[in-house]
């Protein structure tokens, strides 16, 4: 007599065992890396040379004035882009989430599904792609990142605002809504206060991620530490080079610490 199989999950978790390293072994293959090639020597002193090109960093007066103009443009660029992303995002997450709107079939089908294809279509193009396009509509300048962070971001924020006020408990709302409320007032008073940290906590994340999109945007020529860098790349100022990344780390940082302030004073 044939034994039965009595742990179905046990049999899924071991295929998924085998079948994971067959998957990256596949991966590996079809990205043709070649992990030995860092290991030549050659390859090794030239990394070294190209990393010591870095140091000293450079430390002018007239590069550091520069330097400091353009982190101010990365800072104020990551934020007005994160202000206009709120801007757009938040309205579309309310008018895309069946919190505003109910479950009437008319309204979700005639303006919840057009405006979730609109924040598809907003995130689905990287913010770089948008940089670029903007770059060639309104010319080089911090005015494309913004207006390419601004959408891509919008898009981002759009879809996860939808999706953590409709994840809320519904009750205190339905309550309310019961109760006489309107629905815009039932959303503010009965969802927007539990949803409020989650809200915040993800604004603040994307934050820290536009900081850094909006330097490496102006490679593309959209201004800020990332067009500075650029230049200096193309000069082959090494010196340059390394005040610059240092100037990068130094923000992140400081977006770091603003970040676990701002999740601290929401525990």
């Amino acid at each position: 007599m044939l034994m039965r199989w009595q742990h179905p999950p046990l049999l899924a978790g071991l295929l998924q065992t085998l079948l994971l390293p067959l998957a990256l072994w596949l991966l590996l293959l079809g990205s043709q890396l070649d992990f030995a090639t860092l290991l030549v020597p050659g390859t090794l002193a030239t990394l070294g040379h190209f990393v010591g090109g870095f140091l000293p960093p450079a430390t002018d007066a007239l590069f550091l004035k520069s330097l400091a103009e353009a982190s101010a443009t990365t800072v104020a660029v990551a934020n007005l882009g994160m202000a206009l992303a709120i801007l757009i995002g938040a309205p579309l997450a309310l008018l895309s989430s069946r919190v505003l709107l109910g479950d009437s079939p008319l309204l979700l089908t005639l303006l919840a599904t057009p405006i979730r294809a609109l924040l598809l279509v907003l995130r689905g193009v990287p913010e770089l792609v948008w940089a670029l396009l903007f770059v060639r509509a309104v010319g080089l300048g911090s005015m494309a990142a913004l207006l390419a962070l601004g959408l891509a971001y919008g898009g981002m924020l759009g879809k996860v605002y939808a999706e953590i006020l409709e994840s809320q408990p519904q009750a205190p709302l339905q309550a309310l809504r019961h109760a006489g409320s309107g629905r815009i007032a039932a959303l503010f008073y009965g969802l927007l206060p539990n949803a409020l940290p989650e809200l915040v906590s993800y604004t603040v994340y994307r934050w820290e991620c536009a900081i850094r999109a909006s330097a490496v945007m102006g490679l593309v020529g959209a201004g800020g530490l990332g067009q500075l860098m650029d230049t200096s790349v193309r000069m082959l100022n090494g010196g340059e080079v390394g005040a610059i990344l240092l100037v990068f780390m130094a923000l992140v940082l400081l977006t770091e610490m603003v970040s676990w302030i701002v999740r601290r004073s929401l525990a």
